[in-house]
């Protein structure tokens, strides 16, 4: 007890360092953590007798669970998706838990028949019921990609799905995922190094919202700071999102050369390259890639780096010297195009009868053409898993094989570990390991009872399995680190549509327990470091993210039950590109893209396997190039060690997969996110480090938090209700480059689009 008082007693000393522009050297502080960011924000102080799983804690957290899932399945199906965050339930939820001590009785209520009772009231409302609500509703508020599967059955295929089915393959994901991140958590959340910096936005607005603060003069506390924020960002977004759309994404180029094609085609920064664009929206610059402000500047500069020679050096240069036949199609696209340039019609090579591939329809169509940038998409996702797995070996190998072989949980790592390790019991890791073997039999059990609806078998399921175990990790260690996650989106599609070919559910449902259990594991583990920086019970937490027990709601169950009902409404069944949706066109790019890699890599060929089309077959080569791409940078910073700070920050699997959300994120997207980012997370953090430490992550909080709550109300009082506004030339969500869509090949014709 009497060293707990001393680690306490140095925690209260380095509280007041964020207030402080200086760094020192002291020795007092070798104890902490050893990123910077982490020592400005995260408080190294704890109080085990705070109650953490209340019953406010289930009650808010259920409900917060069920409301962010149905509404951030709702909002995903407009052409620019909203995404409301665990960031508006943490919070929605503060004046609730006050409320709730406030007026519940404290009286304990006992069960009839048992021994055992609870509280409804423990007391005033405190910071960790707060922390597990929170991670509770980011439960629901990442989307179930297996109802993504729903979608594209019912929407493009109009078939419809067993629900059985549909809720066993959306929840068996969720808990594979989980099973993953229990075996990692040793290297992903008790290393120090392992830091995931966008935890440190909640965590600054968890103090921001519990701590006492005493104003300091002439400035303003950082809750008062939060609220000027959220009421300014809440106030605007009325502009982008419901008076003049338009300005979210403005081309200057567009609007200065209205009839040549070649110009916007460099100008659009939705169709196009984006010179010269910009947006003036918060959803433009977070939107897609995320904020900014939680992303550090060396990630930042990476991601850039990687736009930049991609965007504006490789696609150019291939598509002005018409690689691929690049010029018969838009410079970007997601689509897929007939060899004349017109789009292709993926139903022609579906038998209806078997919803399998038909060759015949094939052989009538043609081979599927992509855009140059489409194409390079796949070569560059390939490069990307491939430097992920390089760059893991190379700088991280030694670390890994030592913790590995570290069997024992010691007393190493920072303060946070230690804490965490002296106050609480940890979570057994045959606890997940039991969770991991019930899931597995239950996705077989899945698949082979579902057949003829999600076409896998048995050994797909072990084989997509082993692939989340062996990549969970490597990606685990990039994420931890630099805020981007690499994903095996692509690589999944392409290895079930060689090993089985002319099944196109069989190819996403690979896909969802490869890649998205593992990215749920990624997901799962973020959770698990938020709370070890809030210093939860790992029992607690547990406990709340498995939700084990059906006779206690399990927020998992919730979570998919309204992600499938909403998915399999009239809404999902008719979707059409055309059709509005709460003054939003109903565009699902992230569906459509889907179904569209679906055919391109889970389609038969004439041999044996399918491959990608033979006009692409180089792109494979790009495996080899990500593979050796960190190598030159290892090599320096092992041969000059007074450089090898600087040479480590290249991170190549974050700038080979710069672009990998492109599409459905554009140029305009990426190039306001960089400059907002090195703004703030550079030069106000080089020069002004004290304002950064109060409130940087608080900014990023007020901003998300005001334009989802906006995006909320506008639609609710008014797009729903089909009041929306003045048909004019600013309500459009588009930059009014149409002509940035058109193939610039000679002959080649395409709607609205004139003939070279």
């Amino acid at each position: 007890m009497e060293a707990q008082q001393v680690e306490l007693s140095r925690a209260g000393r380095r509280n007041a360092r964020p207030d402080k522009e200086e760094d020192t050297d002291s020795t007092e502080e070798v104890d902490d953590c050893p990123i910077e960011e982490v020592q400005l924000t995260v408080p190294i102080t704890d109080d085990p007798a705070l109650p953490a799983l209340t019953f406010r804690t289930w009650f808010l957290g259920l409900i917060s669970c069920a409301l962010l899932a149905f509404s951030n399945q709702f909002f995903g199906y407009r052409q620019n998706p909203l995404y409301i965050s665990s960031l508006s339930a943490q919070i929605v939820v503060l004046p609730l838990g006050k409320l709730m001590a406030a007026f519940l009785p404290r009286k304990a209520v006992r069960l009839k028949g048992t021994k055992w009772s609870f509280s409804l009231n423990p007391g005033p409302f405190n910071l960790k019921e707060h922390v597990l609500i929170t991670i509770f509703a980011n439960c629901g508020s990442n989307s179930v990609y297996a109802v993504s599967i729903i979608t594209i059955v019912k929407a493009f295929y109009h078939r419809q799905m067993h629900p059985l089915a549909a809720m066993l393959l959306a929840q068996t994901t969720q808990l594979m995922g989980y099973g993953w991140a229990g075996l990692f958590r040793k290297f992903l959340v008790d290393s120090p190094y392992m830091w995931w910096p966008a935890n440190l936005v909640q965590v600054s607005l968890f103090r921001a919202l519990h701590e006492k603060e005493k104003r300091p003069k002439g400035g303003t506390t950082r809750l008062q700071f939060f609220l000027t924020v959220l009421i300014t960002s809440f106030a605007y977004y009325i502009v982008p999102n419901y008076l003049f759309p338009t300005i979210s994404t403005i081309s200057l180029v567009c609007l200065v050369w209205k009839n040549s094609v070649t110009a916007q085609q460099i100008g659009s920064g939705v169709y196009g390259l984006g010179i010269g664009s910009f947006g003036l929206d918060w959803a433009t610059v977070a939107g897609f890639l995320g904020t900014p402000l939680s992303t550090p500047a060396f990630a930042i500069v990476n991601i850039m780096a990687g736009f930049f020679l991609i965007v504006y050096v490789i696609v150019p240069i291939a598509y002005w010297t018409d690689a691929y036949g690049a010029k018969r199609f838009p410079i970007i696209s997601s689509h897929v195009f007939m060899a004349n340039g017109s789009r292709y019609d993926v139903n022609q090579v579906l038998d209806p009868s078997t919803f399998q591939f038909s060759q015949a329809g094939y052989d009538g169509a043609g081979q599927i053409n992509l855009s140059i940038f489409f194409a390079f998409t796949y070569g560059l996702s390939f490069a990307t898993l491939a430097a992920t797995l390089s760059h893991v070996a190379l700088f991280h190998g030694r670390s890994i094989w030592e913790q590995t072989k570290a069997t024992v949980r010691t007393q190493t790592g920072d303060v946070h570990t230690r804490l965490m390790k002296r106050n609480y019991a940890a979570v057994p890791q045959w606890w997940f390991q039991v969770m991991l073997v019930l899931v597995l039999v239950l996705s077989v059990f899945t698949c082979e009872g579902f057949g003829r609806q999600l076409q896998l078998p048995y050994w797909g399921v072990l084989l997509a399995a082993g692939l989340a175990f062996f990549f969970t990790l490597p990606i685990g260690i990039i994420t931890a680190t630099t805020n981007q996650q690499p994903g095996l989106n692509v690589v999944t599609e392409l290895i079930i549509g060689y090993l089985y070919p002319g099944r196109p559910l069989a190819n996403v449902a690979f896909k969802t327990y490869g890649y998205i259990s593992m990215s749920q594991a990624i997901m799962f583990l973020g959770d698990f470091k938020l709370g070890h920086y809030m210093k939860i019970p790992p029992r607690s937490m547990f406990i709340v993210q498995s939700n084990y027990a059906a006779r206690r709601h399990r927020g998992g169950v919730i979570r998919v039950l309204r992600h499938v009902v909403v998915a399999a409404g009239d809404r999902a069944q008719h979707l059409r590109p055309d059709e509005a949706a709460g003054g939003q066109p109903v565009d699902v790019p992230r569906r459509r893209r889907l179904l569209q890699r679906v055919h391109h890599l889970g389609r038969g060929r004439p041999a044996a396997h399918v491959r990608p089309p033979r006009l692409y077959s180089k792109m494979n080569y790009f495996f080899l190039a990500g593979a050796l791409a960190p190598v030159p940078f290892w090599a320096v910073s092992r041969a000059f060690p007074a450089a090898a700070q600087w040479v480590r920050l290249v991170n190549m699997p974050v700038l080979l997969g710069a672009t990998g959300m492109m599409p459905p994120a554009r140029s305009v997207n990426y190039l306001m996110w960089g400059a907002v980012g090195l703004l703030f997370n550079y030069v106000v953090y080089r020069r002004y480090k004290g304002w950064w430490a109060r409130h940087n992550y608080v900014l990023s909080a007020g901003l998300d938090a005001g334009v989802a709550f906006m995006g909320i109300v506008s639609y609710v009082v008014l797009q729903s209700r089909g009041v929306n506004g003045v048909n004019w030339w600013g309500l459009e969500v588009d930059d009014h480059c149409s002509l940035a869509r058109c193939p610039t090949a000679p002959g080649v014709r395409a709607p609205g689009c004139p003939v070279h």
